[in-house]
């Protein structure tokens, strides 16, 4: 379970970078279009050139401007994400004395039968205890999200003007490996912060996930135009942000609500018999009842025969 969860969380990053350009069409000359373009993308381009051109504020201010604006209007989904992850990640930390019986037997089984039995005894004890076995990582906030996001990356790019405008000495239609690696390095700043308060076993799975993202994007920023790069510093300061609210005051006010909870409704400790690590001992016991079987048919013959 640890293993594919943690295999499940580095393709749920994998795809949402892959995919970001997935919400947004392009036509036969290679320029956004379709629904979420008409809709989102075309009202933030406009955003930028206003703030840009009407304004004076130079495009590089116009796609932070438009940036920030975006992930205000998401930022109550990406909350609510963060506030049912950190939940379950309280629970499981209350509820490490309860399921560790189970942690045991799964890891004390030898046989295949053995680790499936010890499989679906922790995950049925995990779901009567409420917890998800995804870690309460919706895929719903995620997914409306991810237009608004698809939106922003082709406005930074394709907006008239951005190919030919600078900030601060950085030429937004071309590569910069600076903004590169400044989000590089805040988005470890985000995953190292994620892992605070976090338990040390819940930590070394999370470990890899700390430095997959930043590398991703890392690569990405390096093969964009500085003027998306821009879009995903903005980006980055707030993942920051969001984490640190998550760790501040959302996680005390989730470990009181989780504590109150429990103290309400008391989780029963396991018994020996759910725990219990059976050795797989099915053929042998087949094996003695045919034998037995033999000797109980030929006692009958002979008795018959006297």
């Amino acid at each position: 379970m640890k293993k594919s969860n943690r295999i499940l969380l580095t393709g749920l990053s994998l795809s949402t970078l892959l995919l970001l350009a997935g919400c947004v069409g392009r036509d036969s000359s290679g320029n956004p279009s379709g629904l979420i373009w008409n809709l989102l993308g075309q009202p933030m381009s406009y955003g930028i050139r206003f703030f840009a051109e009407n304004q004076g504020l130079g495009f590089g201010l116009g796609i932070i401007i438009v940036t920030i604006i975006v992930r205000l209007i998401i930022l109550p989904l990406a909350l609510h994400q963060s506030w049912t992850a950190a939940y379950q990640t309280e629970k499981r930390e209350y509820l490490k004395p309860y399921l560790q019986p189970y942690q045991d037997r799964l890891t004390k089984a030898e046989t295949q039968e053995e680790k499936l039995a010890a499989q679906q005894a922790l995950m049925a004890a995990q779901k009567e205890m409420g917890v998800s076995i995804l870690g309460g990582m919706g895929c719903l906030p995620l997914l409306i999200q991810l237009p608004f996001f698809s939106a922003i990356f082709f406005a930074a790019q394709y907006t008239p003007g951005v190919s030919d405008a600078s900030f601060l000495g950085i030429h937004l239609g071309e590569r910069s490996i600076l903004l590169a690696l400044i989000v590089g390095v805040l988005y470890l700043i985000q995953g190292y912060l994620s892992m605070l308060g976090v338990a040390e076993e819940q930590r070394q799975q999370m470990r890899s996930m700390m430095f997959m993202s930043p590398i991703m994007l890392l690569i990405f920023s390096w093969s964009s135009p500085a003027s998306v790069t821009l879009y995903w510093f903005v980006g980055g300061i707030f993942t920051i942000i969001q984490q640190l609210i998550t760790n501040f005051i959302l996680r005390p006010r989730l470990r009181e609500k989780v504590t109150a909870e429990f103290e309400a409704n008391p989780p029963k400790m396991p018994s020996q018999t759910a725990t219990a690590s059976r050795k797989d001992v099915t053929p042998q016991y087949q094996g003695a009842i045919s034998t037995d079987k033999k000797k109980q048919n030929r006692n009958a013959g002979k008795q018959r025969s006297r």
